[in-house]
């Protein structure tokens, strides 16, 4: 084989890796599909797009889409929007969306939501089409003790310009919630709230509470109104229950101060009874020592002693008595 057969023979095939490494590195059927669409992007944008690493078919397609609706576009900013981490396509179909409905939505605007972390394209269509949030159960107390428990649906519309940094539905269900247990805790009687519900959603309607958030609050709903417990009836019964043991338990001290008196005063009894038996031990002797020295005469110790036995007669007579009518009453 000769030396030119096979340098041709190389020339072919690096030729044919070339043209090869071309159709790889540049989206060429991309860049037809471009051109017939009415969308002029040059090849050195796709090769650039590669080497920043960028994917054509992820600007390319929304541009041409966003060209066929009728919308002009910078096909560099939606580069830029994509680098800067945004959803291209959710971007150019939300556009399209506000241009059909009248909606005055720029292209920085519109990215700035999308950068922002919502969700562009379902802010267009909510503020199209209303969005309905229904609140969890609500628990709220009227004046007269009973508690009702308020479901509502809070009827919103997005507002774009309030679209970023604006407070979410969590915000809105919150301040629903406060406004509807302030109008039930305003009313005289939980009756006035069941004839009425629609005062509850024309009085919180009233406080404007969409003021700071990404919504427009059109409409609230009463949904359900229950009649729970009767909260101040058990607040009454606690109080009671309350005030019950705080008098037991003086009563128990009391009870227990009596019972230290009692102890105190058979103490002392049983002292006097001690005196009183050595005082009465004491008597034989003074006796003894009073007939000794003739301060006591026999007649006189004869005289104490009937008197004695006088005393302990009428002290058995009377125990009998007792002893008989404790039997009859038996």
């Amino acid at each position: 084989m000769s030396a030119s057969t096979i340098f041709g023979s190389s020339f072919i095939v690096i030729i044919v890796l070339l043209i090869i490494l071309f159709f790889t590195f540049v989206p060429v059927g991309l860049w037809i599909t471009a051109f017939f669409s009415g969308v002029k992007v040059k090849v050195s944008t796709l090769i650039g797009m590669r080497l920043r690493r960028v994917r054509p078919g992820r600007i390319v397609n929304p541009m041409i889409k966003a060209t066929k609706a009728g919308l002009n576009l910078d096909i560099e900013s939606l580069e830029g929007h994509y680098l800067a981490g945004g959803n291209v396509n959710t971007l150019v179909d939300a556009l399209i969306a506000a241009e059909r409905a009248n909606i005055p939505l720029q292209f920085e605007r519109g990215a700035a939501i999308d950068l922002a972390g919502r969700n562009v394209l379902e802010a267009v269509q909510v503020s199209v089409n209303p969005k309905v949030i229904e609140t969890p159960n609500i628990s709220a107390v009227a004046q007269d003790g009973i508690e009702v428990v308020v479901k509502a649906k809070v009827t919103v519309r997005a507002n774009i310009d309030r679209l970023v940094g604006g407070a979410g539905e969590e915000t809105i269900i919150a301040r629903v919630g406060e406004g509807i247990v302030t109008t039930v805790g305003s009313s005289t009687t939980y009756k006035a709230v069941l004839e009425n519900p629609d005062s509850i959603s024309r009085v919180v309607l009233e406080k404007g509470l969409d003021s700071g958030t990404a919504f427009e609050i059109l409409s609230i709903d009463i949904a359900d109104v229950d009649v729970a417990r009767n909260i101040g009836a058990r607040l009454q019964t606690d109080q009671a229950e309350a005030d019950k043991r705080i008098a037991e338990a003086k009563a128990s001290e009391r009870r227990a101060m009596a019972l230290a008196r009692e102890q105190e005063m058979k103490a002392e009894v049983e002292a006097m009874r001690a005196k009183v038996v050595e005082a009465e031990s004491e008597v034989p002797l003074a006796m003894a020592e009073a007939l000794k020295n003739g301060n006591l005469g026999v007649m006189d110790y004869y005289k104490l002693k009937n008197i004695n036995s006088d005393t302990d007669m009428r002290d058995s007579i009377s125990k009998a008595t007792n002893k008989n009518k404790k039997n009859k009453e038996q």
